[in-house]
Parts: C-alpha cells; structure tokens; sequence
C-alpha cells in the first residue's frame, strides 16, 4: 500500500501533473493512487523525486 494519494492532497498536486512528469499515462498514476497497482521501486523513487519527500512518505508501514 502507499500513501501517494495524500501527498498529493497535501501538496495540492494533480495527477495529470506527476503523470506528466513521470512519463506516465493518466491510468497508470490512477492505479497507483488508488493502489489498485503498485509502482515498482524505481517509479516510487521518482515519484519521491519529483515531490521532493523521502521515499519513505509514499510508504504505509504495517
């Protein structure tokens, strides 16, 4: 699981932007967001790249 939806709504950032961003299309970030698809570790990195947080802050610990 992963937290990328609320760090979005933290920053006040779109999903069409980090889509943008990552290269990605619109329904692959979606699947990500709404965790129904996890982002291998190098997309989770870029993404922490791009939002300028720790990739830890995309993370649910169990």
């Amino acid at each position: 699981m992963n937290r990328i939806k609320e760090v979005l709504e933290e920053r006040g950032v779109k999903q069409v932007w980090l889509a943008e961003r990552l290269g990605k299309s619109f329904n692959t970030v979606n699947g990500y967001v709404q965790n129904r698809n996890q982002p291998s570790l190098e997309v989770l990195y870029q993404i922490a790249e791009i939002l300028n947080i720790k990739v830890s802050d995309l993370l649910i610990e169990n």
